[in-house]
């Protein structure tokens, strides 16, 4: 993308029948651009060439080229139905829409949006990439029914294997891994990331055999925070579990109508621009040292309870003891 970029600032010197001409990339054929542009990996740098000028807004916009970059960022997407740039799932918006609701990660919003049925999505599609390295491990995507009263009322969770694990074709190491979980509501075309693309936290089970791999991201202005966990079997090198849960910030289970809410706020809402690792790493360590400082102070509360009961109880034992002897 800086070669494009830098062509596009510096014009070409060359030698022609022994004359010095100057070409400059806009005298180059649109059609060879294009195909160009279909070998970035680099939307945002694509979408900043659509700004230097009309001819080159017009070339930055072309469909597949935007298509292509959606399939080479998210191999899953092939497998979406009625993904396409005429309409389908993306509300008509197409590939480039996709990709400016889909790659960033989510800014701070204000909080959970109303939980009136109307409001919610009906229907999730999850589009799930795991990488190690530069090793496709899994591309799947998962439909999930988000209008029952059972998913409603239950814990959020929504499980990406439908068998029992799969080998990789080499050894794995969790903290290598990368994990690309993306939410699509069909119905309005709107998605959202919703892990982090690098573990927030490699957690080893060790009475297990397991290590926990985690992709978290906060939403609902710090109340819930999603958590992509892969799951990965220390003993035979292979991943158990690739699943997304949600939990408060007392470590406790959110219920589908409330992750279905922080959800549909995170798609209407604005996404973060430069800095948004850190920005979302930040929020993750908020969010954990708040959790952290409550399971303390809870814990300090039920010792409080407990030390009041057992001083309650000796002191009724003591009671009917002295009772008993004075008898």
């Amino acid at each position: 993308m800086a070669s494009v970029c830098s062509a596009a600032a510096v014009s070409l010197d060359g030698a022609v029948a022994g004359a010095t001409t100057t070409t400059a990339i806009e005298d180059i054929p649109g059609d060879v651009l294009s195909l160009v542009l279909r070998r970035l990996d680099d939307g945002a740098s694509l979408a900043a060439l659509g700004c230097a000028c009309s001819a080159f807004r017009e070339l930055a916009a072309d469909a597949e080229t935007w298509r292509g970059l959606c399939l080479a960022t998210w191999p899953s997407l092939r497998d979406v139905d009625g993904l396409d740039e005429c309409g389908g799932v993306t509300g008509g918006g197409g590939y480039r829409a996709l990709f400016a609701d889909a790659f960033p990660l989510p800014a701070e919003a204000r909080g959970l949006v109303p939980s009136s049925a109307s409001l919610l999505p009906a229907r999730l599609v999850s589009a799930v990439d795991l990488h190690h390295g530069e090793v496709c491990l899994m591309s799947r995507v998962v439909e999930t029914d988000a209008s029952s009263e059972w998913f409603l009322g239950s814990p959020f969770r929504v499980d990406a294997l439908v068998q029992e694990g799969f080998s990789a074709p080499a050894p794995i190491t969790p903290a290598e891994l990368t994990l690309s979980w993306i939410l699509i509501d069909p119905a309005t075309g709107r998605a959202v990331n919703a892990s982090s693309r690098r573990p927030v936290s490699v957690d080893r089970e060790w009475l297990a055999g397991e290590t926990v791999a985690r992709f978290t991201v906060v939403l609902g202005g710090g109340v819930v925070a999603l958590d992509a966990a892969v799951t990965c079997d220390d003993r035979h090198g292979h991943v158990r579990e690739v699943s997304l849960r949600a939990e408060d910030g007392d470590g406790g289970g959110v219920s589908g109508r409330d992750v279905l809410a922080a959800v549909a706020e995170a798609m209407e809402g604005a996404r973060h621009g430069r800095g948004a690792e850190a920005a979302a790493w930040r929020r993750y360590e908020a969010f954990a040292r708040g959790r952290a400082a409550r399971k303390v102070k809870k814990a300090r509360q039920d010792g409080a309870v407990d030390f009041f009961c057992s001083g309650v109880a000796a002191a009724a034992f003591v009671g009917v003891l002295s009772t008993l002897t004075l008898r």
